[in-house]
């Protein structure tokens, strides 16, 4: 299962399924390096980043704004 984290909250992160409910993850279960907007993988092994994803989300964002704010 793939989710976003949405925001952190005291201790734990939201994050936000791809069926777009919302979660909530004990920090202590996330990659410390995770950020706001980071895409996790969640299996039975534990969450992990997935950077790729993350990546290509962030390009996707960047080309929608260019494309609305840019003449």
């Amino acid at each position: 299962m793939r989710g976003i984290i949405d925001r952190f909250e005291n201790q734990f992160a939201i994050v936000e399924l791809y069926d777009k409910s919302l979660v909530n993850i004990h920090r202590s279960e996330i990659p410390k390096s995770a950020k706001e907007g980071d895409v996790i993988l969640i299996n039975k092994n534990g969450i992990s980043l997935d950077l790729n994803e993350t990546n290509k989300l962030k390009k996707e964002v960047n080309d929608l704004m260019d494309e609305l704010f840019i003449d």
